[in-house]
């Protein structure tokens, strides 16, 4: 690989510890777009076992680089993005796969379209995942920094995407348990 771009494309993806997610940590702290992806690919690992016929290695690359092109655009949280945000940040990692060979190029370019298709084991176990990483994170942070309208989607959010597993749909009712008492501790 070039050596001006990888080092442009890591200082490009540093952005994505700076950028910050509408999540926020246990400790009050606004969570980082790196933090989300991180903890999404130990999930994956984590739950290798239950899924011994996928391949796995995909599904944690799925996980690190879904959001890429929030280095360039920044997060956008789900219930505000519009087709048009998701135009834009799908142009955005063209840009930044611009920078990579051919191979790289070609090999995330695939991942991209899969995870946008939905229709692999891996895009779908990815994006289980990937949305209930988010349910976890609200139910770790104050209950200070929920918006009104996130009481209910924490008892919803990515539920039909966990239906196509037994597993992924187990521990979605999991988290669901976790928010209702999260509410009702807090007496809401």
């Amino acid at each position: 690989m070039n050596y001006r771009n990888y080092i442009t494309f890591l200082n490009t993806i540093e952005k994505l510890k700076c950028n910050t997610r509408h999540s926020w940590t246990s400790t009050g702290r606004q969570e980082s777009v790196a933090e989300h992806s991180w903890r999404l690919a130990v999930m994956a690992m984590l739950c290798a076992d239950e899924y011994p016929d996928l391949d796995m290695n995909k599904v944690i690359k799925m996980c690190l680089i879904h959001d890429f092109g929030e280095a360039l655009t920044g997060d956008i949280p789900a219930f505000l993005k519009t087709e048009a945000d998701e135009q834009e940040e799908t142009r955005a990692v063209d840009r930044l796969l611009s920078l990579l060979p051919e191979d790289y190029r070609t090999e995330f370019s695939a991942l991209f379209a899969e995870m946008a298709d939905l229709q692999t084991p891996e895009a779908k176990l990815y994006k289980s995942l990937d949305n209930m990483e988010g349910v976890i994170s609200h139910n770790e942070a104050p209950i200070s920094t929920w918006l009104p309208r996130e009481y209910e989607e924490n008892l919803t959010y990515g539920q039909k995407n966990c239906e196509w597993s037994e597993w992924t749909k187990s521990l979605r009712e999991e988290l669901r348990q976790d928010s209702v008492q999260k509410m009702e501790k807090e007496k809401l």
